[in-house]
């Protein structure tokens, strides 16, 4: 090959290499701006406005305010539930009826999520005739329904939550695909450290 066609070929690849670095950041550039779209908030959520379900990437938030106005809010108001566990916590009377039974409020709402139970609303609950066995209402004789445990569909329960192995267990036996983690290494046992009566027959837990 002659030096000149050689030469000419150099040129059209470092050309063709240079045109493929370019679509490649316009590429990427477009998904960033596709992702920023996706995470920005509404044209009437102003800087500096807290963040709620209606402007929900929003970084302000303070717990205070949602506490300081009696039965002001409801679950539906938050962007997430850890937002109202906050409020929760910075008023454990809740004046608000977030909580959801033993300390944690709005167990269905998104992530990201705050499921540490604030202990003064959860010593303030008493467990009603038709509320189902639970680690706040133990008593053998309680009706136990597996699926006022899976009402939310997420993991909105943890192991605390049950009053023995075996209601954890039937939770998982009701539905193997454990959103509520119960048996994280799925070897099919939930919560094993629970107290019993206990129930160690393995769910199938198929593939992740």
């Amino acid at each position: 090959m002659s030096r000149s066609r050689a030469t000419k070929w150099g040129v059209l690849v470092v050309a063709a290499a240079a045109v493929a670095l370019v679509v490649v950041a316009l590429a990427r550039g477009g998904s960033d701006s596709a992702a920023s779209a996706r995470k920005s908030d509404p044209e009437w959520c102003t800087p500096g406005t807290g963040r709620t379900a209606l402007c929900p990437h929003s970084k302000v938030f303070d717990a205070k305010e949602y506490a300081t106005h009696g039965n002001a809010f409801a679950c539906v108001n938050f962007a997430s539930q850890a937002d109202a566990q906050a409020v929760l916590r910075a008023d454990p009377s809740d004046p608000n009826h977030l909580d959801d039974g033993g300390g944690v409020a709005c167990r269905g709402l998104p992530e990201p999520r705050d499921v540490q139970p604030v202990a003064g609303s959860a010593q303030r609950f008493t467990c009603g005739p038709g509320d189902p066995r639970s680690a706040l209402c133990p008593q053998p004789k309680r009706p136990f329904d597996a699926r006022y445990f899976l009402r939310y569909g997420n993991d909105a329960y943890d192991c605390p939550d049950f009053a023995a192995q075996a209601d954890a267990q039937a939770v998982l036996r009701f539905q193997p695909t454990d959103p509520n983690h119960l048996d994280d290494d799925r070897n099919g046992i939930a919560c094993p450290d629970l107290p019993g009566p206990k129930d160690v027959k393995p769910v199938p837990r198929g593939t992740p």
